[in-house]
């Protein structure tokens, strides 16, 4: 349980610190809504603490819009610091909303947890690193995404895929190399990866159910 210290919170704004963590969502919704309608810094701990407990997506969508409201210089450093938390929702809602603000000094937390052991925490920071990537570092950071081909379910391979699009004509020399791996899952994958380069709208999970049929069966089959 997270406990927010509301000492130098008075009237409203304490009830309002309080409500944030009350037991109906709609309360907790509406007090998003307050903090991000009259951002004020003094609600940022407490924003970014309930963050890493809330378990409604909407609740948690709102929390993200208020932090996205306060000034970046304050939320940015402290958003960084929230991606060394011991939990996995802390720091993928962290990578979340450091997408949302956009800017570019949360890069290095950003990409040091792409490899993170834990998928949601993973598949935030691909979303984040393909928003927060310096300009010239995209084939670096598709070469580094690439060596995550083939992980997970359908789902979060989809993920993967949408972020590697993402980064336009850099993933396509890295997706023929992985084409090429002894690994038919990586072969699968990259294949469904590069059918979405050139058809975004085209169904992820026929490609990579097609694909995954031909690397497993071998190219001469």
């Amino acid at each position: 349980m997270v406990v927010v210290n509301t000492t130098n919170h008075g009237g409203s704004s304490a009830h309002l610190v309080d409500t944030l963590a009350a037991g109906g969502p709609s309360s907790r919704l509406r007090a998003a809504l307050a903090a991000g309608t009259r951002p004020d810094p003094q609600f940022m701990d407490a924003l970014v603490a309930r963050c890493a407990v809330e378990p409604d997506f909407f609740v948690r969508d709102m929390l993200t819009w208020a932090l996205c409201r306060l000034p970046p210089e304050l939320t940015v450093p402290r958003l960084v610091r929230e991606l060394g938390s011991d939990t996995a929702q802390a720091r993928s809602q962290s990578l979340h909303t450091l997408s949302k603000i956009g800017d570019r000094l949360a890069w290095p937390g950003v990409s040091g947890l792409l490899h993170n052991d834990h998928d949601e925490v993973a598949r935030s920071a691909w979303r984040a690193a393909v928003v927060l990537v310096p300009p010239g570092e995209e084939a670096a950071l598709a070469a580094d995404l690439a060596t995550e081909l083939g992980r997970g379910d359908q789902h979060l391979q989809l993920s993967l895929s949408r972020a590697l699009v993402g980064l336009g004509d850099a993933v396509l020399p890295v997706l023929d190399d992985a084409r090429a791996s002894p690994d038919p899952r990586i072969r699968a994958h990259a294949d469904a990866t590069k059918q979405l380069c050139h058809d975004p709208d085209s169904g992820f999970s026929l490609a990579l159910e097609m694909a995954t049929r031909v690397a497993v069966a071998g190219p001469d089959t």
